[in-house]
């Protein structure tokens, strides 16, 4: 059974390796993470167990470029439900597949997310289903020029 993280659960450097070498290719076998950071590997397999258990590492995946599944534009939402309406824009946002992250936040909107389409078109389809309950305001991604990153205590010294 899973359980949920001990905020004093600290990760020491060697399980930081371990997660930062995932973070890098999550397809890097225990062999290889292994000799990264000098253990065995079923020393290194029982700390990703934990690791896993813990909630530390909660799935193993691939980045892919949206343009390549024919999603060439980005944009981010900013959403602000009508008085009433939170709940149900928070199924509304889950129920868009073009929805690809969605964070609640503080501020003056409820909701920032962030879509992928293929065209403005298309946009337009996604904030058409939002604002019958909520105002919006978007911007759209020109570039990225920092990557989707996780930074870690210590990150960039080992």
């Amino acid at each position: 059974m899973k359980r949920l993280p001990i905020e004093n659960d600290q990760l020491d450097a060697v399980d930081l390796r371990i997660v930062r070498t995932l973070l890098e290719d999550a397809r890097t076998s225990v062999a290889e993470i292994a000799r990264k950071v000098k253990m065995s590997a079923p020393s290194v397999a029982e700390r990703m167990r934990r690791l896993e258990e813990n909630g530390t590492i909660q799935g193993y995946s691939a980045t892919i470029n949206p343009a390549a599944l024919g999603l060439p534009l980005g944009a981010w939402l900013r959403v602000r439900p009508v008085p009433g309406e939170l709940g149900r824009v928070v199924e509304i946002l889950r129920d868009i597949p073009e929805v690809a992250t969605c964070d609640r936040v503080t501020g003056e909107d409820c909701f920032i997310a962030r879509v992928q389409v293929r065209s403005v078109a298309d946009l337009e389809r996604v904030i058409d289903r939002i604002i019958p309950y909520a105002m919006t305001n978007t911007a759209i991604v020109q570039s990225s020029p920092v990557p989707s990153r996780l930074p870690l205590p210590g990150n960039g010294s080992d």
